[in-house]
């Protein structure tokens, strides 16, 4: 279950990563594909290969390997830096869920309806 806050972190000027960029390396992880983890967020090839290839240019080494097609279809994987990255933002999200869950446990009690 993801922390119920939304975490995007500005790395640099014009460098943000955020929820999206970090399931989309989860989908390449998982599906070994970018286009098959581009569909599985309801996004088209073109904007998944996008995501990746920004990402890949903005670290100091590619966070993704694609490899071309061919008689196996080619695919995707994440290198040992996108496995960092990813695992990075995932603690660092974890973090903040945990710094917010007081103010957040407050504000739910407020609601009409407490959230369960």
């Amino acid at each position: 279950m993801r922390p119920p806050i939304f975490l995007r972190l500005s790395l640099a000027p014009d460098i943000p990563f955020g929820p999206g960029k970090a399931a989309l390396l989860e989908g390449i992880r998982d599906l070994g594909s970018i286009a098959a983890a581009g569909r599985r967020m309801g996004m088209s090839y073109q904007r998944a290969w996008t995501l990746v290839s920004a990402m890949n240019a903005q670290f100091r080494e590619p966070l993704v390997m694609a490899v071309k097609g061919g008689a196996k279809g080619g695919g995707a994987t994440l290198t040992p830096l996108g496995e960092a990255v990813l695992a990075e933002y995932r603690a660092a999200e974890a973090a903040a869920a945990a710094a917010v869950a007081p103010a957040m446990a407050r504000l739910r009690s407020w609601l009409v309806a407490p959230a369960s």
